[in-house]
């Protein structure tokens, strides 16, 4: 059984189709037998993905800072839920548990989450894909960045490569679970 590390959204943004597309990955990953390792907030997208695995009988690990209080975001007795102090603890559990990770979209703690896999692995201290489901082309400025710091010869080739995306959740998970 493989685990999915998902980094996303607190929120479900303006998009309707972002939760639309959270809800069949989690049903996705729900029905392959693949176990959820997420934040631990049933709100936003992150709240869409672990109810639809949940829905779907699927196995979910919540990984939630301690600060974050108990009646702003609710948890089902149905997730294992972790309590940690720090956001960076957080990171490092999910980093530790995940054996690859899946980004939808989200905000800055998203960004921050992608990049520090995406270092990790450039420095050889991990070796777990990471993949951007670029839901209606939203990941499509941060795949130019990367390309544009491939031309200026900031990054390799491997490196601009390690980051696999699609905007179809089944073909990026079987990419990712290769």
């Amino acid at each position: 059984m493989k685990t999915i590390g998902l980094f996303c959204g607190s929120n479900v943004g303006n998009n309707p189709l972002f939760a639309t597309k959270a809800a069949e990955l989690g049903k996705l990953i729900a029905i392959n037998g693949y176990t959820l390792v997420y934040g631990g907030s049933s709100l936003g997208l992150m709240g869409v993905v672990a109810g639809e695995v949940l829905k779907n009988n699927g196995k979910v690990v919540g990984i939630i800072p301690d600060f974050f209080s108990d009646d702003v975001v609710e948890h089902s007795s149905e997730i294992t839920l972790y309590k940690v102090r720090t956001m960076a603890e957080r990171k490092e559990m999910m980093v530790s548990m995940a054996d690859v990770f899946l980004a939808l979209p989200g905000g800055i703690g998203t960004l921050d989450e992608i990049t520090e896999v995406m270092s990790m692995n450039q420095l050889g201290l991990i070796s777990k894909p990471i993949g951007l489901f670029n839901c209606n082309g939203f990941y499509d400025f941060f795949l130019k960045q990367m390309e544009a710091m491939y031309n200026e010869n900031l990054i390799h080739e491997v490196h601009r490569k390690m980051l696999l995306h699609s905007n179809n959740p089944k073909l990026l998970l079987d990419m990712l679970l290769v």
